[in-house]
């Protein structure tokens, strides 16, 4: 079995996609990656991956950049000749579908989050609307990570409704992401992102305002990389001046979170849309109790009141409120609603799961020849 694996970057698929390709090469499989390159290309190759290259313009709208995405798609999937095409993130979904369609390959899109495009209904979002009912129309198999944006692309006929289903994200390795051994202290909230606009960053920065002028020693925390390519992306000043003022403690990029969950009393995600995000599954694996907002992908993990609080988006007063109400929880309902949060991760968004999933498609694709 030769598969292909494409996103919009290497660092993607190492860490959304390396339990599938595991598995995937201990059954013998040949695994061909396909993504622009960074360091995260090494770390593919280096476990018997063939990783190979191609642009995609990930920030802008060029046609011109696009059609050259498209033709690459082409000819790499010509030439590598896969059994099975899987693709993830929008334009590898656009034009490798496109591409990989009219070289009559079986094509396993995953959507992944509908992104900025889909936040603000302007002129980009028919374009995009368009570009996938051209290329979801030629798939074998979608899978969503919620339902909300299945059921969106149902109502506006972006795909048939057969051949999709959900997947509980990316998955979470419960085994690597365990409950920490203490409970951390009280007042710490980290928010794990690309600092982003739409990932609620600055609603988060002005609820820490708010909440420290009545709970001085509480400590709010940011972890990820700024200025990354995207129309949203928070400035390196801003950020800066953030800090300087004392609101937020900056922790730089990682690639291991878990040291930093483990100190963290909560979780917050403050995000405008989501496709199934990652850092709550991560967090909620460690038994740590959520703080979210109520939108599509945040929605399907945080139960309000059970492990943890939802809140409204673009609400940086709702959010204080939500972090006050949980500031306002004894240890033991902080311990209880944290136990609960992993036990909702392990019973329905383990990585097992989305393995299982993965390969369900491909044994049923073998049956089918």
């Amino acid at each position: 079995m030769r598969i292909l694996i494409s996103s919009n970057t290497a660092w993607y698929i190492w860490n959304f996609r390396l339990g599938f390709i595991k598995e995937a090469l201990k059954r013998n499989a040949e695994i061909f990656v396909l993504a622009p390159q960074d360091e995260y290309a090494d770390k593919l190759k280096v476990i018997g991956c063939n990783v190979l290259d191609i642009k995609i313009d990930n920030k802008g709208n060029n046609l011109y950049r696009d059609l050259t995405t498209f033709f690459s798609y082409y000819r790499i999937i010509k030439r590598v000749n896969p059994d099975v095409v899987f693709l993830n993130t929008i334009k590898p979904v656009i034009y490798g579908t496109m591409a990989a369609s009219m070289l009559a390959k079986p094509i396993v899109n995953t959507i992944t989050g509908l992104g900025t495009a889909f936040i603000k209904d302007t002129w980009l979002t028919r374009i995009v609307e368009f570009l996938y009912s051209m290329s979801l129309k030629r798939s074998t198999h979608v899978f969503f990570q919620n339902p909300d944006d299945k059921a969106l692309f149902l109502k506006k006929r972006l795909l048939e409704p057969c051949n999709t289903s959900l997947m509980p994200g990316s998955g979470v390795n419960i085994d690597t992401f365990r409950p920490a051994t203490n409970l951390a202290e009280k007042g710490v909230f980290i928010l794990v992102a690309r600092l982003l606009a739409d990932k609620g960053v600055r609603e988060f920065v002005e609820a820490a305002r708010l909440v420290k002028d009545r709970f001085p020693e509480c400590r709010f925390q940011l972890l990820g990389p700024v200025e990354v390519e995207n129309r949203t992306a928070i400035s390196k000043d801003e950020l800066d001046l953030w800090v300087k003022t004392g609101v937020i403690e900056y922790l730089g990029v990682t690639d291991d979170v878990r040291p930093y969950m483990n100190k963290a009393s909560c979780v917050v995600l403050p995000s405008y849309r989501e496709g199934l995000p990652r850092t709550l599954l991560e967090a909620g694996a460690m038994s740590k109790p959520l703080i979210a907002t109520d939108v599509p992908g945040c929605r399907v993990v945080v139960r309000h009141g059970i492990n943890g609080f939802l809140c409204k988006d673009r609400n940086a007063i709702d959010l204080r409120d939500k972090i006050i109400d949980f500031l306002s929880l004894t240890d033991k309902e902080r311990f209880e609603m944290g136990a609960l949060a992993r036990d909702i991760v392990v019973n329905e968004f383990s990585e097992r799961i989305v393995v299982h999933n993965y390969f369900e498609i491909i044994d049923n694709l073998r049956s089918s020849n």
